[in-house]
């Protein structure tokens, strides 16, 4: 069964096609029945009761009028912001500040922030400090030479002392660190060659059972050069000897000699690591 209420919904004979239906129906109806009554009083009815009844009917009318322009102005309303999103507008979040800050000095095109922001390092042309090899040695060769003329540099030996070490290195071992093959331990540390001088080892050959120092630390370049440095500037009159002579105060070689073929070649290849280290 329809519910009655229903009826002042439909669409009455003659009203326009396009009539909205927004305006309730209890107005609707009110509106209907205060102009039938009017409509009957001015025509029959008393001359007061027809003035008092268009009164109350008009004053319907404006309330009527008034209802549906405070609905329709109201039918779309405006979404309020929440209390939170205006404060976030109007406070940013510091942490948001922050990584503004952060990606705006990574920016090229606006300025970066003093305090957040390091300054990037300088792009420095590094000179190359190993000297390419000279006089036929190859890499290894020249890497244990520049190892010898550092370690004397530091040691604040003049470059006669220098010359007279690379010579030296030259005859014993060929300037290869050399380790033993009567020695065992010896192999246990970085190696280019092995010998079979007795326990000698490294750069220099030196003997472990002679005093010179333990087996790893002489098959350190640089540990070898100061220990024959030291030893060099111990033998009075270095300084005026001749090269071979000065290399075999130190070496107690069965081949004095063998030194002075070296010179002219230890002599260029101090040149090149001295100028190379400038």
């Amino acid at each position: 069964m329809r519910d009655d209420r229903t009826l002042d919904d439909q669409i009455a004979p003659g009203d326009p096609v396009g009539r909205s239906n927004d305006t309730p129906s209890y107005v609707r109806s009110t509106v209907l029945r205060a102009a039938g009554a009017y409509a009957h009083l001015l025509t029959r009815g008393p001359a007061r009761a027809r003035i008092a009844l268009a009164t109350g009917v008009l004053c319907c009318l404006g309330l009527t009028a008034v209802a549906q322009g405070a609905r329709d102005d109201s039918a779309d309303p405006a979404p309020a912001a929440a209390p939170s999103a205006l404060a976030e507008r109007a406070e940013p979040d510091p942490a948001s500040r922050k990584v503004e800050r952060v990606a705006a000095s990574a920016s090229p095109t606006r300025a970066a922030d003093p305090d957040t922001t390091t300054p990037a390092p300088k792009k420095t042309t590094r000179k190359p400090v190993d000297p390419a090899p000279v006089v036929g040695l190859d890499d290894a060769q020249m890497e244990n030479a520049e190892e010898i003329v550092r370690t004397g540099r530091e040691m604040g030996m003049p470059r006669r002392a220098l010359v007279i070490a690379v010579a030296t290195a030259m005859q014993e071992s060929n300037l290869y660190n050399v380790a033993s093959g009567v020695l065992p331990e010896s192999r246990e540390y970085p190696h280019q060659g092995i010998g079979w001088d007795h326990d000698s080892v490294g750069l220099f050959q030196q003997r472990s059972s002679s005093g010179w120092g333990e087996v790893g630390e002489l098959m350190d370049p640089e540990f070898a050069t100061r220990q024959f440095l030291s030893a060099l500037a111990r033998v009075p009159g270095w300084q005026q000897m001749r090269l071979t002579d000065a290399a075999q105060a130190v070496q107690i070689s069965a081949y004095p000699e063998h030194y002075a073929k070296h010179e002219w070649r230890a002599t260029k290849v101090v040149a090149a690591c001295l100028e190379a280290g400038q």
